[in-house]
């Protein structure tokens, strides 16, 4: 990376980080992608810096090299960064149960009453130890897996990425959205299609002319 790019990014906006080797022999990675990618931190307070990163999400970190030095963003409401088209905030939300959820979120889909955001986390399978008559251990596994949520005045419920349960989340409008997913052919496995879903799921909620309506009115199990 060329040293003009790191000395515009403001070393404030830095802390060192350490490499994290606890998954160096399992297949998969805990990276969204090996590569660092180049990308754009927008700083609220100072201004916008071109860079290399890229997200760990074991540690939930945006990361970046000088060199051989390992560093990290820091996890600020004020410093925003995009990759490969990804906006990463780093938000304080909390669920519907008043439950701390801060972290970095992508942002999906931006309404004026709700926004759309997913977050990546990380599945580990340990290895299995026992082996084979051989001897060998099967390794462990590390998978990179997408959680979609619906936020709203800082409020978060995860959108299921499964038929049934996306609309019990939804149970207040179940009926409608059960008809409009058979009619448009939804499959809530798709970003774009969960995105109708809300996108629906909001319009019903308008028609109820309700001024002080909420689409986290309905209570998720899965807080």
């Amino acid at each position: 990376m060329s040293p003009v790019l790191f000395a515009q990014l403001p070393q404030s906006l830095l802390k060192p980080a350490k490499r994290i080797t606890t998954f160096d022999e399992f297949d998969g990675t805990i990276f969204k992608t090996m590569r660092y990618k180049d990308a754009s931190v927008i700083d609220e307070k100072s201004g916008t810096f071109d860079t290399k990163l890229r997200y760990n999400a074991y540690s939930d970190a945006l990361e970046l090299k000088k060199g051989s030095d390992l560093f990290e963003l820091l996890k600020s409401p004020t410093a925003h960064a995009r990759i490969d088209g990804d906006y990463y905030y780093y938000c304080n939300f909390k669920t519907q149960r008043g439950l701390k959820r801060p972290g970095y979120y992508v942002l999906v889909e931006l309404n004026e009453q709700y926004r759309i955001y997913k977050k990546y986390n990380v599945k580990i399978t340990e290895p299995d130890k026992r082996g084979s008559a051989s001897g060998t251990a099967t390794p462990g596994k590390v998978q990179i897996k997408t959680k979609y949520f619906l936020e709203e005045r800082g409020v978060i419920m995860e959108l299921p990425m499964n038929k049934k349960k996306v609309l019990a989340a939804l149970s207040d409008k179940e009926e409608e959205l059960k008809t409009y997913m058979k009619k448009e052919k939804i499959k809530v496995r798709k970003e774009e299609d969960l995105i109708r879903l809300v996108s629906r799921y909001n319009a019903l909620k308008n028609m109820d002319g309700n001024p002080s309506r909420s689409l986290l009115s309905t209570r998720s199990r899965r807080n």
